[in-house]
């Protein structure tokens, strides 16, 4: 596998809470408090993702022999991957895993849409989310919250949550559909409100500012008012479409594209 180099100069800046690190296939981001919990990784775009090859060295990465993931829809749909029992064979439609298996990696693929990956911190078992604006209008945060609880007996206290690069709101125009979309599913305005920006439209204009998104934020919200505490969530801050030499974006790329992975997996 041919991996370009990229020097820590020119890796975007991460706050503390996230380190670069370097992985047989080039440039990984890691959440330092998440890291304490459980192994995770979130890919860049020097791992394609488009081999078993590639996946064997993600699960590599984590410490794990093998990688479950699913075919990704906007939905909320949450998979249990559990303790003993064989890698999924073949990929259900679904846009988050859990798990309590130390030997299996659990992964979302993301190019714009947001990754998230959860540990509990007392159980050790582990979540990945993957939420676009169709999935995080349809909560899927909040699901996989729940699904952990129903499964595994997960308090949202004791979750960690690391959220790696996604689009930001600095280039994630949109429609006033998805506001109606927000609005029908229930979200109360004054969230709405947080997670749609509009910029003041120029002196002596009489157009409508255009819509953008911060679809990040509107996660963070979903997750603190699902009980986990604001201090045990960790923003990478990082904008996929800002940062092309490093990460991906759909919005920037269309099909030509590729995907980073967050990949995560529970401590033996």
């Amino acid at each position: 596998m041919s991996v370009p180099s990229y020097s820590d100069t020119s890796l975007p800046q991460v706050s503390d809470d996230f380190e670069w690190t370097n992985e047989s296939w080039g440039a990984a981001l890691r959440c330092r408090p998440l890291a304490v919990i459980a192994p995770h990784v979130f890919t860049t775009r020097q791992l394609e993702l488009s081999s078993p090859a590639h996946l064997r060295v993600l699960g590599q990465s984590v410490g794990a022999s093998k990688v479950a993931m699913v075919h990704q829809v906007h939905g909320h749909h949450v998979v249990v991957i559990r303790k003993g029992h064989q890698v999924l064979a073949s990929r259900p439609e679904a846009d988050a895993l859990i798990s309590d298996a130390s030997d299996i990696a659990i992964a979302v693929r993301a190019a714009d849409c947001v990754p998230l990956l959860m540990a509990d911190r007392t159980r050790g078992v582990v979540a990945a989310v993957h939420a676009g604006w169709r999935g995080t209008v349809a909560r899927v945060t909040v699901a996989a919250i729940e699904a952990l609880g129903r499964e595994f007996g997960t308090r949202p206290e004791d979750l960690v949550v690391a959220i790696g690069p996604n689009i930001g709101a600095c280039c994630y125009e949109v429609g006033s559909e998805l506001v109606d979309a927000f609005a029908a599913a229930g979200h109360e305005r004054y969230l709405i409100d947080r997670w749609f920006l509009s910029p003041p439209p120029a002196r002596g204009s009489h157009d409508r500012s255009a819509l953008s998104l911060d679809v990040a934020r509107a996660n963070v919200d979903q997750l603190i008012l699902a009980g986990v505490p604001e201090e045990q969530v960790f923003p990478s801050g990082l904008c996929t479409a800002m940062h092309l030499d490093v990460l991906t974006s759909y919005r920037k790329e269309k099909e030509k594209a590729g995907r980073i992975a967050g990949a995560i997996r529970a401590k033996a």
